[in-house]
């Protein structure tokens, strides 16, 4: 007999208690708690003995590389570890119309032309209006070659617009799918489990029967999460911890530019990116992030400064501005738009301190352009170098890259992967590059990029 019982979740890790609290005892969030009245039902099913699993020691224990499914996406294969592992659950997250749905059907599009079986399931729209998507990611066919193809891989590609978990199941078993999307987990009901669809429990029902069927049938699985206005993906912190990989999919709405993070992957690295821009033909790889994120930079303009950080095993020349302004205000403001703010205001007071420049009456703005958010330290010259430019109003050679991280003393410290950030900085054409003198390295002095080795905040200040 079916039994009712109400529990109280909490929203951030997932635990359950009997009775409201005002702040979690496990996470410590305040306010986290939500109601549900929950329905289980009795099962009767008994398992013998010899029938259950046995400890078994890890010398007896077979182990082999995972098998992988290239997407023919460059950057997605990048950001997954070199592509789908067969029998992983992974959930893609990101703001509503960032390109979730977009980036997994070409994805789609892609495995069906390398003759894998994939199951796209929507429970948020009809099957005519993923298959307009689809018609509309593929643009025009420009011959009758062009055309067969295309209609080959419709042929191939399935459709399924339901949200309910059992048919879902079956429908994988009887069509043998290796790839399975979910769009979105959030609209998918368990039928055992008594609560509306999107709540934390049928969430947590379901993303357990996914896991199931992705280590049963060894078939790669993809669900897409909603996510909160705090950023993270809607119901229990605990399904982030379920799955196999986490990704994000970040950019600005109004803008073409997309970046795709792994904030966990148990078969890759997780501080590898990927780089998209939206079309009008959907997502495109932006294979050189150098210079989409340089194009348009100003000339001989006072205020900006081009730096070379590291993301994952990939070099990127980003572009920092900062603009320093006579302030009306008692207290001077301080703003940062893709960097740090506490590490703004830090460099700011070091740059006073110790590089002899006073910035008590001035308003800074300090911006990455491009909509990059950065967190790599060797940015740290190129934040005070901009800073200082700005208020002198004096333009830094515009084909000068700066790499360096400050310290509270005003000193240049060495950073990793030098000889691979001055081969960007080559290959982009750059003459110049400013960095630490700890980083001597005898293997960058034959790249053709003239390079000014710098001590402290002073001596880089001399070399502007």
């Amino acid at each position: 007999m079916a039994k009712e019982k109400q529990i109280f979740y909490c929203k951030e890790c997932g635990n359950e208690y009997s009775r409201w609290l005002g702040q979690c005892p496990f996470c410590k969030a305040w306010n986290s708690f939500v109601e549900e009245k929950v329905t289980k039902t009795r099962s009767n099913k008994t398992i013998a003995a010899s029938d259950r699993p046995k400890a078994t020691s890890i010398k007896n224990v077979s182990s082999s590389e995972e098998s992988r499914i290239a997407t023919r996406i460059s950057e997605l294969d990048r950001v997954l570890g070199g592509g789908i592992v067969k029998g992983s659950l992974v959930l893609v997250g990101g703001d509503p119309g960032i390109g979730k749905s977009t980036l997994l059907l070409e994805m789609c599009r892609n495995l069906v032309e390398d003759d894998v079986k994939v199951l796209y399931v929507s429970g948020e729209e009809s099957m005519s209006q993923i298959k307009s998507r689809a018609v509309r990611l593929g643009g025009t066919a420009g011959s009758d070659k062009e055309a067969l193809k295309e209609a080959l891989i419709e042929e191939r590609l399935m459709l399924l617009s339901d949200n309910d978990m059992d048919n879902i199941e079956n429908q994988i078993d009887s069509l043998a799918a290796e790839v399975v999307v979910i769009d979105s987990i959030q609209t998918i009901e368990a039928a055992n489990v008594e609560a509306a669809p999107g709540t934390i429990s049928q969430v947590r029902e379901v993303t357990s029967r996914l896991l199931q069927v992705a280590k049963q049938k060894d078939a790669a699985v993809f669900i897409v999460g909603h996510v909160t206005k705090e950023g993270t993906v809607a119901g229990p912190r605990t399904l982030e911890h379920m799955v196999d990989s986490v990704l994000y999919f970040e950019g600005d709405e109004s803008g073409g530019f997309r970046l795709l993070r792994a904030n966990k992957n148990r078969f890759g690295s997780t501080n590898e990116i990927g780089v998209f821009n939206m079309t009008d033909r959907g997502l495109e790889e932006v294979l050189n992030p150098s210079e989409f994120f340089l194009t348009g930079r100003p000339e001989k303009s006072s205020g900006s400064v081009v730096v070379c950080l590291i993301e994952g095993t990939r070099a990127m020349l980003v572009e920092i501005q900062a603009l320093c302004t006579d302030s009306s205000f008692s207290m001077p403001r301080r703003t940062s738009v893709g960097v740090d703010y506490n590490r703004v205001n830090l460099l700011t007071a070091v740059l006073e301190k110790r590089g002899g420049i006073s910035l008590s009456g001035c308003d800074c703005y300090v911006n990455v352009a491009g909509g990059l958010k950065i967190n790599d330290p060797s940015t740290d010259l190129g934040i005070v170098m901009a800073i200082a430019s700005s208020f002198r109003d004096r333009a830094i050679d515009d084909r000068t890259v700066i790499i360096g991280e400050i310290g509270l003393a005003g000193e240049i410290r060495a950073v990793r992967n030098i000889v691979q950030r001055i081969k960007e900085v080559a290959k982009l054409g750059y003459t110049k590059a400013i960095i630490p003198k700890s980083n001597y390295c005898k293997d960058i002095e034959g790249l053709g990029v003239e390079i000014i080795y710098t001590a402290n905040i002073r001596q880089a200040l001399d070399a502007m």
